[in-house]
């Protein structure tokens, strides 16, 4: 009988779902920002040329 209600404590006993719930969430923000990033990463490039470009235009014409 001892190890019935051994086999029933561990099957009711849920301390570890919690943990499971953030490593999953965790992942998910993590997947979510990555696929964002992979997203914007052509506008951000192309953002930051143009204003290279606008930096130097504006230092050539400051000479």
């Amino acid at each position: 009988m001892k190890l019935l209600n051994i086999f029933k404590s561990f099957k009711n006993d849920e301390s570890g779902a919690v943990t499971v719930d953030w490593v999953v969430l965790t992942a998910a923000v993590v997947g979510l920002g990555l696929l964002v990033i992979g997203i914007i990463d052509d506008g951000i490039s192309t953002a930051g040329t143009a204003i290279l470009t606008d930096l130097n235009n504006a230092a050539t014409q400051n000479r």
